[in-house]
């Protein structure tokens, strides 16, 4: 039996509450708007169907991948051949046990994240603001902007780990780094909820400063085209934007991807991209990069398969 045939049966069986879409295309779940179908794609609405799902996943073969907003993504075009983990649903946000603190689930979308905090009067929060992710993907990411990062504000963890259970962990034990947590060096871990420490905080001045970071974003980004944010991780003491820029690839195109015009640090999908087409540009950027400066390039985004 085949874990599609197999996974249909259970999750019948045993969460039949639970939204489950067949042959879903991950262009409708990613930044880029890019991707073929994906066998499965579940939608759970509660932490305890999140542990279920990834259960039967493991048990069945299904290479569970459990995604946000798809803000880092690169989905083959040929599609997965797995199950797909929404989550959406999981978006409980409330103020934590201690003075100051938040919980958030994986599933809370970063802005929403920092409007609260700003709604709390509680500063610390507002480089998140903007950030087009969510809880569970800017915690395994590191994610940050301007100066402040995730690592900063994490106090601490639920985290499933398929072979050992649930596990709280504090933010040391996350071991932060640029871009990268426990979870680079252990991907099949799952972000469940975390709880953030913050400062108290003038919401006024706290709001003009996410305004401020919106304007900046609005002026240098280009948000009006699918993107991943940052396709290159930065290199230390450079910048990837002005490298790319000063290598002349500004305005490249491969297919319908194309080194954004308005920020060289960007690949935008000007309209029909391909994964294919984004891999290819990608590919020919660290080439010429790295033959002209000698940096490699790192991608930043994820690709899955």
């Amino acid at each position: 039996m085949d874990w599609v045939t197999q996974f249909d049966k259970w999750i019948t069986d045993y969460l039949p509450d639970v939204k489950l879409l067949k042959e879903e295309p991950m262009s409708k779940h990613t930044s880029f708007h890019v991707g073929g179908p994906a066998k499965r794609m579940a939608f759970p609405q509660k932490g305890e169907q999140m542990v279920l799902l990834l259960s039967l996943a493991e048990d069945c073969g299904a290479r569970p991948l459990v995604i946000g907003k798809g803000t880092n993504l690169l989905a083959p075009d040929s599609g997965l051949d797995r199950l797909v983990i929404e989550t959406s649903g999981l978006s409980r946000l409330e103020g934590g046990e201690t003075p100051g603190s938040i919980l958030a689930e994986t599933g809370v979308s970063l802005t929403r994240l920092a409007d609260f905090a700003c709604k709390q009067e509680l500063t610390g929060l507002e480089f998140a603001h903007g950030i087009p992710g969510t809880v569970g993907g800017g915690i395994c990411m590191n994610a940050g902007a301007y100066g402040g990062e995730m690592k900063q504000v994490v106090s601490g963890v639920s985290v499933l780990f398929p072979e050992e259970g649930i596990k709280f962990l504090t933010g040391k034990e996350l071991a932060f780094g640029y871009r990268r947590s426990l979870f680079t060096e252990r991907p099949s871990a799952v972000v469940l909820y975390a709880v953030f420490q913050l400062a108290p905080g003038n919401p006024e001045a706290i709001r003009e400063t996410m305004r401020d970071m919106m304007a900046r974003r609005k002026l240098s980004q280009p948000l009006d085209l699918p993107s991943a944010g940052s396709t290159f991780k930065r290199p230390e003491g450079q910048f990837a934007g002005t490298l790319i820029d000063q290598c002349g690839l500004k305005g490249r195109m491969v297919g319908g991807a194309q080194v954004s015009e308005k920020h060289a640090g960007f690949i935008v999908n000007r309209g029909g991209a391909t994964c294919a087409d984004i891999k290819e540009l990608i590919r020919q950027v660290q080439e010429a990069v790295l033959k002209q400066t000698g940096i490699y390039l790192e991608p930043e985004v994820k690709f899955v398969d």
